[in-house]
Parts: structure tokens; sequence; C-alpha cells
């Protein structure tokens, strides 16, 4: 099935949209809980200090509640009618364009809805025992709620506007999040460069509208789906090449990654809420809405590719370095994310895999960053996992939730991750010439650089030598802080079996992206889950060789130069510095000089030489008789010769 055919398809699918009835009309409530929870708090001030965390809780627990309730109402109806259309309000009517607020329920939405507000809802339970001394944690609860509420305005929105409305209330509580211990000059540092970086972002998708209604005559996706069959490639390619831009920034892609390290600075839930199951999956999520717009150009869906494929590797070769936990975490997600880019920058071969492993990691990753903080938790808020070693016998809940989704981000059966990344890695290898040989080594290289990496965190942590000091003293989390990780495990092992069972979530989707036959890979099936176990065994073996077998230096080697390089993240900040910092500072310098002499410069002299002049001219007006009799005279004089020269 070719992809032009898909997209009709798609467009027709999503024009023919039903009007929202019965329990699929309360979709509305999904995003007010949550937002009526943040305004609640912030609103209320000290007086919801003792009840507003557990009510930010109930109100994501809710919104779950009412988007699980719609979600198994679809189940019940075949699959071409599972799309939905919820007009709220006349949003924007200025003559010929008129814009209705409204959302768009469909497979798609409901997989990022029940994602955010289930995982979303587990952070919030987290937080209730992470931050239980925090002076400030019903702020910290509004902002999760802020966050929660902007996700799903964001993957509800029926039109590229109102996403535009979410994508920047994400940023906005994610810039909140980062920076919450503000009074820390370097975490107020990290979330404003987190704000800067996806501000550039946000520039590609504010122009990608822009574009849209120049090229269309309209943003809501159905219009936009429906006109880019009509629409000149040119202008279509343009249109996804600043969509692209708008996902590096949000989901930390080459080359706007620099933020994701540094929005470690942030309380651990909130690394959780952003690496796992919100802010980094909004750029996923945008290319695979715009599917169309991919489909018709395959020049802007090679570049998705080629960023995600970048960015995979990248993102695996930093995290090999990092001594801080959460950093090498931060490391793996952008890694991941890459997968995803590259799946979904494949085409209709990769959509619903991209979302499949986006689902998958959503669970095991925020189970991770939830381990990583019940050990900071027990570790007097130490990240450096040097100073680590052996809290397995000390942190036996968090050992065994976080091995899950350690198992699961290796890929190894029956987890999670063997279900969704192995296909990523199998359908980077489906195709014509040189793509598949290049996406597919890529995809299978960077699956050993995990293994190595992620067991690197794992043995370092939790095995070989005890090498905390003798001022801590290791101990379990409570139980607001295990349960949560408890159940995320389970999703690690779990759910990736569940969905993959009779190829359940790719059908599933199936109503939003369309149905694609299966395709052959360049390189049999088998030989590819051989040699993708084969590169994992060895990855984690070399890791055990390193940091368990071996003895681990409390104090990081020199390394090699790659070492060095990967430390500081491949010198990204100063990449960013030398091609747009010191740039962009002496184009406001020039500007500011110009600004200063030329223009400032030019009034100043001006006013000046009007003030001189007329300083000079005000000593004629001296007030006495004589001095004017004078004037007059020498007037007529000068008049009079002037006649006489003239004739």
């Amino acid at each position: 099935m070719n992809s032009a055919f898909i997209a009709s398809a798609v467009a027709e699918g999503a024009a023919a949209a039903a009007p929202a009835d019965g329990i699929t009309a309360l979709a509305w409530l999904l995003v007010a809980l949550p937002l009526a929870g943040a305004a609640i708090l912030l609103l209320g001030g000290r007086i919801t200090d003792s009840f507003g965390p557990g009510l930010a809780t109930g109100l994501s627990w809710a919104s779950f509640g009412v988007g699980a309730a719609i979600f198994f109402a679809m189940i019940d109806v075949p699959g071409a009618d599972r799309v939905a259309q919820l007009t709220l309000y006349d949003w924007i009517p200025a003559g010929a364009f008129q814009l209705q607020a409204g959302m768009l329920v469909d497979p798609l939405s409901m997989a990022f809805v029940l994602l955010v507000t289930f995982v979303g809802s587990l952070i919030h339970v987290y937080s209730l025992g992470y931050m239980e001394h925090d002076p400030d944690r019903r702020r910290f609860f509004a902002y999760l709620n802020l966050f929660v509420a902007s996700m799903l305005l964001l993957v509800l929105a029926d039109s590229y506007l109102l996403l535009f409305v979410g994508w920047e209330g994400v940023g906005l509580a994610s810039w909140l999040l980062i920076g919450f211990w503000n009074h820390n000059p370097a975490y107020a540092t990290a979330a404003n460069k987190a704000f800067v970086v996806n501000r550039i972002g946000d520039i590609g998708l504010a122009l990608a509208i822009a574009m849209m209604f120049l090229t269309f005559g309209g943003v809501d996706f159905a219009t936009v789906n429906q006109g880019v069959s009509q629409a000149s490639t040119g202008a279509v390619t343009a249109i996804g090449l600043l969509l692209l831009l708008a996902a590096c920034g949000k989901s930390a892609q080459f080359p706007l990654q620099s933020w994701l390290g540094d929005a470690m600075a942030g309380p651990t839930p909130v690394s959780a809420l952003i690496h796992a199951a919100t802010m980094v999956t909004a750029g996923v999520y945008l290319v695979v809405r715009s599917h169309a717009i991919y489909d018709v150009s395959e020049t802007a869906r090679l570049f998705v590719t080629v960023v995600g494929a970048i960015t995979l590797v990248y993102g695996a070769i930093v995290g090999c370095a990092k001594d801080d936990i959460k950093k090498a975490l931060a490391a793996s997600t952008m890694s991941q994310i890459g997968y995803m880019m590259l799946a979904a920058g494949l085409g209709p071969v990769g959509y619903a895999f991209a979302i499949f492993h986006l689902i998958t990691h959503g669970f095991f990753k925020a189970g991770m960053f939830l381990g990583a903080g019940s050990v900071m938790h027990g570790m007097n808020d130490q990240v450096d996992m040097r100073r680590f070693g052996g809290l397995a016998t000390v942190m036996k809940v968090t050992w065994i939730t976080f091995g899950l989704g350690w198992l699961a981000i290796l890929g190894v059966p029956p987890f999670s991750g063997f279900w969704s990344k192995d296909k990523i890695i199998e359908a980077a290898f489906i195709g014509d010439g040189w793509q598949p040989w290049v996406f597919g080594t890529a995809a299978l290289v960077g699956a050993g650089i995990t293994a190595f990496y992620m067991s690197r965190l794992f043995f370092m942590t939790f095995h070989g030598k005890q090498r905390w000091t003798d001022d801590v003293d290791p101990h379990e989390s409570p139980l607001t802080m295990t349960i949560p990780m408890m159940v995320l495990a389970v999703g690690s092992a779990l759910l990736g079996l569940v969905l993959a069972m009779g190829d359940t979530f790719t059908t599933w989707l199936e109503p939003t992206l369309g149905h694609h036959a299966h395709e052959e890979p360049v390189i049999p099936i088998p030989v590819i889950m051989a040699a993708t176990l084969l590169v994992v065994i060895v990855g984690a073996g070399y890791a055990w060789m390193r940091y368990v077998r071996e003895s681990v230096p409390e104090v990081a080697p020199q390394g090699s130069l790659l070492t060095q390089a990967a430390r500081k993240d491949l010198y990204q900040d100063d990449v960013n510095e030398a091609l747009l910092m010191w740039p962009g500072i002496h184009l406001t310098r020039g500007m500011v000089f110009t600004d200063t002499a030329g223009v400032d410069g030019t009034v100043r002299g001006l006013a000046a030489s009007i003030g001189g002049l007329s300083s000079r001219l005000r000593r004629l007006q001296n007030g006495y008789a004589r001095t004017y009799a004078l004037t007059m005279l020498t007037g007529v004089v000068l008049f009079l010769g002037a006649l006489w020269v003239m004739n």
C-alpha cells in the first residue's frame, strides 16, 4: 500500500470523525480536572497546604478514570468508528478564518491519555513521600497538575494551534518544575537553559502553523490532512522540516538536545514525569500525528530518520561516561527517544512501532527514574554512582524494581523493551538502497551500547563493593515511593508482551495511522534478533567485567579522549556557544552600537546642533532698544546694498 493512499484514507477518516457522544463527550474533563487542581492550589495559597497535595493526586487519578472509561467505551465500537470530534466552543472567529476549540478523541490520542494520566498519577503518589518534608510541596503539586493538564491538551487538540497552546503549557510547567529549587543558582540556570532551547524549537512550530494557514487555508488536522495531496511538495517539505525542528527542541533531539542533562536539577519526580510520559514524548507525537505530511514528503521524512539515528547513538555514547545516576538516565532517554524518531521517520512501516516503544519506555524509564530517586532518598541525596555499590543488600525493593526496568530497556526477552525496541531495529532494516544498512546498523549498534551503559549504571549502583561513606546509612524508601515503583516494574515486565500479542497495539492504532502491509527486512528477522541479542549480551558482559569483577575507582580516571568528550556531552555546549551564543552576542553588540552611535548619535547630534544654534541666536534677544535699532539699521543697509548691487 503506497503512502499517498494511506494519507488520503486517514485524511478522509479525520474529516468524517463522528461527533462525540456518551462518555466520549466528557473528554474535556481529562484536561479540566488537573487544571482545576493547579488553579486551586496556586490561587488558594497556604490554606491548601494541608490537603493540596492529596487533592492534586486525587484529581490526576480522576482524569485517569475518565480516560479509562472512554478507552473501554471505544473498544466496544468498530475500528473505523473510534474517531470522535468534541467541539468545545468557537475559538477564533475572524472573517473567512473560523477555528473552533475542539478535541480529537482517537486511538492515538487515547494511547497518550492513558500513559500520561496513569504514569503521571503514580508519580503524584511517589511525590507524596519524596516531597513530604519540602515546605513548598503544595506549589510543587500544583505544577505537576499543570504539567499533566498541558500534556493532555497537547495530545487531545484537534488543531495545530490548540496543540501549540498545550505545547507552550508543557514548556512553562517544565521551566517551573526544573527550577523548583531556584534558590540554587545552578538549578535556576538549568531551568532557563531548558526554556531557551525549547523556544528555538517553538519557532519552528509557530512558522509551520503559519505556513499551514497560507498553504491549506486552515490549521486543524482535518483541513491539513485533506490539503497535503493538492499542495506543492516544496511547501509540504518546508512544513515537515519546521515541525521536525519543533520536535527536536521538545524531545531533546540533535541538535537541540543540550538542555536535557541539565534538566536533572529538578526534583526526581519531575525527571520521571518529563523523561517518561510527557514532555520529551511530545515531539514524537507531533511527528506521528503529522504523518500525512511526512507520507507526502520523503525528504522531510528522511531528515526525521537521520535525526533519530544520530541522537540514539549520541545519547548512548554520552550515557557511557556519566557518573551522575540521573544524568546517565537522561542520556538514556535521549537515546531511546532517538529510536522513536528513527521509527517515525521510516514512515508507515514505523509509525506504530514508534508509539509502541514510547508506551513501554514510559513505564520502564519512569520506574528507573523513581528508582534513582529512591536510591538518592536512602543515600542522603548523593547522585555519584562511584559512591554507591552493594545497595542490592539494603534496598531490595528498589533493586528488584529497577532491575526489571534494566532488563526491559536492554531488550531481554520477554520484557517490554524486547517487543518494542526490537521491532524498530527490524523496521530499520526495511527499504531499498543504502538506507536500511545505515539506519539498521545504527539501531543495532545503539542496542549494544545501551546494554553497556545501562548495565554499568545498574552494576555500579546495586552490585560490587560498598563504596559509600560512613555518614550514609542506606535504607529502603517508604511505601508511598515503593508501591508506584512496583506497579511500573510490572509494566516493565509484562506490558510489551500484552500489547504485542496478536498485534494488539498496532491494530488499535490503524484507525488513525492506517493499515500497512508487512514488509520483509533486507536481513532475515531471525538473524536480526540473534544479532541484537548478541550485542546486548556483549555490552552487558563487558559492563560486568568492568564494574563487578573489577573494583570501581571512587574517583573517575581520566579515560580516553572519547570518554572525556562524552563526560562533556561531546562538547555540545561548546558547539552551541561557538555557533549560536557568541555570534548572537556579537550581533547584539553590533546592533546596540549601531543604535547608539548611528540612530541615537544622529538624533543627539541634530539636537545638539539645534541647541547650539538657538543659544547663539538667543544672544540677539538681549532687551536693549539700541541693539534692536542697530539691528534694524544693519538690515536696512544690507537690503539697500543688495538692491544697489542688483541694479
